[in-house]
């Protein structure tokens, strides 16, 4: 089992900028695929984004898509989310999470995740 930490949230302007990291502990960082979900107060949890093992395959919420981009160091067993023209509505508890299966169809279902980080708290403000 893969132990996340996130780290990186905080609070920002609209407009601004914010790069969250994840770090994994373990010897199969690789072998997993790797998410980033949100959660704001009082509603459920959402896909954000998800990165394939070698990080060859992103794919995005279409809330977020073109303003932010997830990335991968295997090296360093890191998962990152580079967050640009940040947005009230961005405000939320981002979660990473880890799979050891992924398909086209579930990537997104906050299900298939086996292990959940603790979460790192973004704020934007307007």
């Amino acid at each position: 089992q893969v132990q996340l930490v996130e780290s990186g949230g905080g609070l920002v302007q609209a407009g601004g900028s914010l790069r969250l990291s994840c770090l994994a502990s373990g010897r199969t960082f690789s072998r997993y695929y790797m998410g980033w979900f949100h959660q704001a107060s009082g509603k459920e949890r959402e896909f954000v984004a998800a990165i394939t093992r070698s990080g060859g395959s992103t794919y995005y919420a279409e809330s977020v898509k073109g303003r932010f981009t997830i990335s991968r160091d295997n090296a360093k067993s890191t998962v990152y989310l580079q967050m640009n023209s940040l947005k009230p509505e961005d405000t939320a508890v981002y979660y990473c999470a880890a799979t050891p299966v992924f398909s086209g169809s579930d990537y997104y279902t906050v299900g298939l995740y086996d292990a959940w980080g603790q979460g790192t708290q973004v704020t934007v403000s307007s």
